[in-house]
């Protein structure tokens, strides 16, 4: 296997966990929350840098709703991730030293917001790689022949991390952070810091699993109608007989 293409893959995984890092602010502390928040952008740089070629394709036709959905999955990204790094830059406290300001509380709602829509939609820019995500962990574990147990102990852990990821995005408030309303309800980091990204990670794990198995349900079924219109399209003979 490439080792670049490992390498890169590294990168994105550190990049993810400096996101998850980034949203425990109330218990990092601001000066690790902007140190993560710096790390994970200058990742996410050289993630754009990688895989420059995508943007003189994003606009291409798409032959699958697939790939449609995949584009316009990585081009909210985007805009979530811009939305997220010009708030951080109006709000950071680094930055006051020099540019003096006073940031309102709707741009500090707002980069909760895109924050929150950030774990969101990586965990859903997952989902669409997943497969290739799985293949990766299949050769390095030197996995070469299909196992139905594997296969049905795999989905059982992605059931069990989707429930889980249910009651998280309950536990967490998830629904008051996604739609900017204003809630004092935060994670107490002084009861658990392990419990809060246990809770994080679920919620990922929900919409990367929901993603993966919404587009495998697509493939079957999109083959499936074809395997029937196979059947039911007459042959050359038989058009030639009811001609």
């Amino acid at each position: 296997m490439n080792s670049l293409f490992l390498f890169r893959l590294t990168l994105d995984f550190v990049a993810a966990g400096l996101l998850l890092i980034g949203l425990s602010y109330w218990w990092l502390g601001n000066a690790l929350h902007e140190a993560a928040g710096t790390g994970m952008f200058v990742l996410l740089i050289a993630h754009n840098l990688f895989n420059r070629r995508w943007f003189g394709a994003a606009f291409r036709p798409r032959r699958d709703a697939r790939g449609t959905l995949n584009t316009g999955a990585t081009l909210v990204l985007l805009i979530t991730m811009l939305t997220l790094l010009v708030t951080s830059a109006v709000i950071s406290n680094t930055l006051t030293k020099w540019i003096p300001h006073r940031p309102s509380f709707t741009i500090r709602q707002l980069h909760v917001l895109a924050a929150y829509w950030a774990l969101v939609i990586v965990a859903i820019h997952l989902g669409f790689r997943w497969p290739m995500i799985m293949g990766v962990a299949r050769t390095l574990c030197g996995i070469s022949t299909p196992s139905k147990v594997r296969t049905l102990a795999l989905r059982i852990v992605a059931a069990a991390v989707a429930l889980h990821g249910v009651w998280s995005s309950f536990a967490l408030g998830l629904g008051t952070r996604l739609t900017m309303q204003v809630s004092l309800d935060w994670w107490n980091f002084e009861d658990s810091v392990t419990g809060f990204f246990v809770h994080c990670v679920a919620i990922a794990g929900l919409c990367i699993a929901a993603t993966y198995y919404a587009m495998g349900w697509r493939k079957t079924s999109y083959l499936s109608r074809l395997r029937k219109a196979s059947t039911t399209t007459p042959s050359a003979g038989e058009c030639r007989r009811l001609g």
